[in-house]
């Protein structure tokens, strides 16, 4: 049996809680690994935390300025000569282009050769799998991902998302909400399969738990629907019948949804409320032009209908909801008008999965003060078939 076998063996044989006690003591014995750290990003994307299962809280480390930041940003492992002759490898952990945090390994220098690196970034990426099962059994690692407590609407918002980021050969998608531990009404959700990838941004009105009540009732009710295997039209149609059957037209939720022809790069949208969507292709940035129409719930037995555009290999496009680009700053200038273009050319080097990261983090600056208001960014780089270059292939 070769040592990476036994690495993923021992992983799929471990308890959910202890993967990263398994995971030391296989790395100990093949490797002479000297300690075996996992650092978790955090809802923010703005630290790594120590993940320890006994639950004592270690010192957030930055994802700024640092070296298991610059490791987790690139996704590319990090080397760091320590004192006494040690070495240590931070190395991504990730699924499918979901970044989960960094694993670090600190080994011996005689022991720190290029075949051993490899074995280890395999099995980072196996943990990284691993973490995905753990959590449906264990609460160890989400607990350790908390820098502050979420809010009950948070906490809400959090469990109903797919992931942060996501990649396949025709696309890659990064989303981020903002504030990370108080989100209350907006949401994302995506699905793909062999043909097609479907895309909804939904803002359901209002704060709190009751805000993230109507968005949980309007993404599952658009789950179910898109599960049936119907269209896009009565995709909507359905929710929208769903939430006014509760509400009666008393609540409602802006949602804009994308159907992507993964062949074709086709793109069905119909636009049901406040999301607005960009483009950005070449060195232009331009506000893709739908056809807007009225909220689901609003209305009993609202008509949907979807329009069409074409994305190209090399496009980038950015949805954001209002908290975004109505945003204002101390003088009183949108934030669509001029510095959302800004910020999307900053960025242009950035993969998808760290871009919402960089624009909430202008959005914040440009308005210099703290926003109640939710805050939410997806990006979404198209490659299509033909393998086009990503907008961003650089590190973070």
């Amino acid at each position: 049996m070769t040592q990476r076998c036994d690495v993923e063996r021992a992983l799929r044989a471990s308890a959910p809680h202890a993967l990263v006690d398994t995971l030391r003591a296989v790395l100990t014995r093949c490797y002479g690994a000297l300690s075996v750290q996992l650092l978790l990003a955090d809802y923010g994307a703005t630290a790594l935390t120590p993940f320890d299962a006994l639950g004592t809280p270690g010192a957030a480390i930055p994802v700024a300025n640092s070296a298991e930041g610059r490791a987790f940003g690139s996704q590319e492992p990090r080397r760091q000569v320590q004192q006494g002759d040690v070495v240590e490898h931070h190395l991504p952990v990730s699924v499918r282009g979901e970044r989960t945090g960094i694993l670090t390994v600190r080994l011996p220098v005689e022991r720190s050769v290029p075949h051993t690196v490899d074995e280890l970034l395999h099995a980072a990426d196996l943990l990284g799998h691993e973490l995905l099962v753990a959590e449906r059994d264990t609460d160890v690692y989400q607990r350790a991902r908390r820098i502050s407590r979420l809010t009950l609407a948070a906490e809400m918002q959090w469990q109903l998302l797919p992931a942060r980021a996501c990649s396949a050969a025709e696309y890659a998608i990064g989303a981020q909400l903002e504030p990370a531990y108080a989100i209350h009404g907006d949401n994302y959700d995506w699905a793909s399969d062999a043909h097609e990838l479907t895309l909804a941004v939904t803002d359901g009105m209002g704060t709190g738990v009751n805000a993230s009540l109507l968005t949980h009732l309007a993404v599952n009710a658009l789950r179910n629907a898109r599960r049936a295997g119907i269209g896009l039209e009565d995709q909507a149609a359905l929710a929208d019948q769903a939430l006014y059957a509760q509400y009666r037209g008393a609540s409602y939720v802006s949602t804009l949804l994308l159907r992507f022809d993964l062949a074709t790069g086709r793109v069905q949208a119909v636009d049901a409320g406040s999301p607005q969507l960009w483009r950005m292709r070449g060195k232009s940035v331009e506000l893709i032009d739908l056809d807007p129409q009225m909220p689901l719930g609003m209305f009993e037995e609202t008509h949907y209908v979807a329009k069409e555009f074409e994305v190209l290999p090399g496009d980038r496009l950015l949805i954001v909801s209002d908290g975004v680009y109505a945003a204002v700053s101390p003088e009183g200038e949108g934030y669509a008008r001029r510095a959302l273009a800004r910020a999307l050319h900053a960025s242009t080097l950035l993969p998808a999965a760290t871009v919402p990261r960089a624009v909430l983090r202008d959005l914040a600056g440009y308005r210099g003060a703290e926003s109640l208001d939710d805050s939410l960014v997806v990006c979404i780089d198209w490659f299509g078939k033909t393998g086009g270059q990503a907008p961003g292939t650089h590190d973070a």
